[in-house]
């Protein structure tokens, strides 16, 4: 069985042919995004294997169907980039892996955190330089810091769990509460709006959905509490850009770490080191020296990495074999 594998990166590749190796698998790779244009080169395939940032509209799984494909496996876990309707109106099925590694998203978001309060990155640079000077790279402890979580599924969870061995207080926000979890753990779930007025760092989880949608903006980023510290390691559409620059000018937010951004696409996972950047707001973001940005890296581990490979290619046999999907992986 003939799989097309798209927007492949050198860490994808390694990851994935290991995992087909003893299977009857036959794995294609293109570089190149998966999009009505691009479509054709999965012609042969009976499946196809996409990425966040590949155009799954409606065009393109008209596409895809016309050259035979069945299947769509994507190889993370969001899907916003998906029309699900329209796939399962063509009679896609379509998989994900919805959970390959909490914990390298969640020591991403503390590592980012740690960066940009103790000014490691800054220190790094100026030592590089023979500059040994501590001015300016004062941070805070996190020791008894209120941590609000925006968001308790796996990732969430197992980030509080961090915050707590931080000595940190941690409360939570989510429209569909773990209470077993939070008394367990001893996390308190609370409102949006006090979970922004009462946080010293604001820990983003969330799904992108049309009710997360810049859940932080004009109106909500105020209501967070002066000097507050935000991370987002989950979707870039949840903060909407704007607002966040005119929080950042006005010194309401005290330090903002990103691994997303909202108009990511086109810009992350690819190397723009030779061309201007055309993204205004990315680019006044990255002059803020209290911004801290990576590019969408925070799943990226070994684990990680062989974890995705072996759900995708575990779903693709199952459906060679006319198997049920893994639990949970199946849209």
């Amino acid at each position: 069985m003939k799989v097309a594998f798209y927007d492949a990166k050198a860490y994808d590749r390694e990851a994935f042919e290991k995992a087909v190796e003893g299977t009857e698998l036959e794995l294609v790779f293109y570089d190149f995004r998966l999009s009505e244009e691009t479509a054709s080169t999965a012609s042969g395939a009976s499946a196809v294997c996409a990425f966040v940032n590949d155009q799954l509209d409606r065009a393109c799984l008209k596409a895809l169907v016309g050259q035979g494909v069945k299947m769509l496996a994507m190889r993370c876990a969001g899907f916003n980039n998906l029309d699900l309707d329209s796939a399962k109106e063509l009679g896609l099925s379509v998989v994900r892996v919805p959970a390959y590694s909490p914990h390298a998203v969640a020591e991403h978001t503390l590592a980012l955190l740690m960066t940009l309060n103790r000014k490691v990155h800054r220190s790094y640079n100026r030592v590089r330089e023979q500059n040994f000077s501590l001015n300016g790279l004062v941070g805070f402890d996190l020791n008894e810091k209120t941590v609000g979580i925006l968001g308790t599924g796996k990732i969430g969870r197992v980030t509080a769990g961090i915050f707590q061995g931080f000595n940190c207080k941690v409360i939570a926000h989510d429209a569909y509460p773990n209470h077993q979890w939070a008394d367990d753990t001893g996390v308190r779930y609370t409102t949006l709006q006090d979970l922004l007025t009462q946080s010293d760092i604001v820990s983003l989880h969330l799904p992108l959905t049309d009710d997360t949608y810049h859940i932080l903006d004009a109106d909500t980023i105020p209501r967070m509490k002066q000097g507050v510290y935000l991370v987002n390691t989950s979707r870039g559409k949840l903060i909407e850009s704007e607002a966040l620059i005119q929080a950042l000018k006005s010194g309401h937010l005290g330090g903002v770490a990103l691994d997303v951004y909202e108009e990511e696409e086109g810009i992350f996972f690819e190397d723009k080191s030779g061309t201007i950047l055309q993204d205004d707001k990315l680019a006044r973001l990255m002059t803020f020296p209290n911004v801290l940005i990576t590019a969408h890296q925070a799943f990226l581990t070994r684990e990680a990495l062989a974890e995705i490979a072996r759900v995708t290619l575990a779903n693709v046999e199952n459906f060679r074999d006319e198997k049920p999907p893994l639990e949970g992986t199946s849209l």
